[in-house]
């Protein structure tokens, strides 16, 4: 029952270490998968190569907010009988052929971390299943393996959620749409403002099949260190994701083999701009300007002093 040891998940290449982390506290051998450069989610194409008999599910990241062609890897799991895991970490909101993250898999796991689409004020998660015999396992292994008062089934944990926690985040899935709508707007800016920059590298728009939840705005260009110290010179905030692929971690050095080029192009030319809410029009227009301007572009703005002083006042920060 459950994956173990001797099973193998196949994971992307480039993602947070706590994907491919999962796997291995369960004994079983995360399978890296490359990524395609276009968008850093998982390269269907590649799926092929990478199962065996050994392979239990496919641990899929929606990264950034965005999920790859889901009805297509839906039917590829069903097809060679494998489970499909979505890790919608970042991903609250994201849409794909109109079904939302964590409808597509047999399981998905969210984070309600405070920088999340949809965060707590702390640590918090959720999971969510159709399967009804695997939503008791997790309800079991939330609290120390038991349903009723010290009757132990399974060496779980103590992984409740707070309910000070929960009461937060019934508040804001109030906002929650509105919320979401802002910051496809803003995103929507950048990729408008930086269109023309052929040194840079962006995400997809959205399309009608394709919603990302944007809780990132990453681009990608050879010049990422200089670009991030001219950014921060200027009070601006900025982010890397990921600097290491967790193939190159201490943790998987000596585990993994093969090559992952386009996860490796990854971890050494994505920044990730601010994006957040509450971000206004004069904090967007300073960060672009700063971005065009490092790239040799006209300035937006004659007057400079009115934005550098608006910016300085609300400082930007990584989404």
């Amino acid at each position: 029952e459950g994956i173990g040891r001797g099973d193998e998940v196949l994971v992307p290449a480039q993602t947070f270490i706590a994907t491919w982390l999962a796997v291995t506290r369960v004994g079983a051998t995360p399978i890296p998968v490359d990524v395609e450069l276009a968008t850093g989610l998982l390269d269907l194409n590649l799926l092929d190569e990478a199962i065996t008999p050994r392979t239990r599910a496919c641990l899929v990241v929606h990264l950034f907010g965005r999920m790859p062609a889901m009805d297509k890897l839906s039917a590829w799991a069903k097809k060679n009988k494998i489970l499909l895991i979505e890790d919608a970490a970042q991903a609250h909101g994201a849409k794909s052929l109109n079904r939302h993250a964590g409808e597509w898999g047999d399981a998905a796991g969210f984070s309600f971390y405070p920088t999340k689409n949809l965060g707590a004020l702390g640590d918090g998660g959720a999971i969510a299943t159709n399967d009804i015999h695997l939503a008791r396992r997790v309800r079991l292994l939330r609290n120390y393996g038991s349903e009723n008062k010290y009757e132990h089934l399974l060496p779980g944990a103590n992984s409740r959620l707070d309910e000070l926690q929960a009461a937060f985040l019934n508040i804001k899935l109030s906002r929650f749409d509105h919320h979401l709508e802002e910051r496809k707007r803003l995103s929507n800016k950048y990729i408008k403002a930086f269109s023309e920059i052929s040194e840079l590298e962006l995400l997809p728009k959205d399309t009608k099949k394709e919603e990302s939840a944007w809780h990132l705005f990453p681009l990608r260009t050879q010049d990422r260190n200089s670009l991030k110290s001219f950014l921060e010179k200027r009070n601006i905030g900025c982010g890397i994701h990921y600097p290491q692929a967790p193939f190159q971690s201490k943790v998987y050095e000596n585990e993994i083999t093969g090559s992952f080029p386009n996860a490796e192009q990854w971890s050494k030319t994505e920044l990730s701009l601010p994006l957040f809410i509450g971000m206004t029009s004069e904090q967007q227009y300073y960060v672009i300007e700063a971005v065009k301007e490092f790239f040799e572009s006209a300035p937006l703005f004659k007057d400079q002093s009115q934005i550098k002083t608006t910016i300085r006042k609300s400082p930007s920060r990584a989404g």
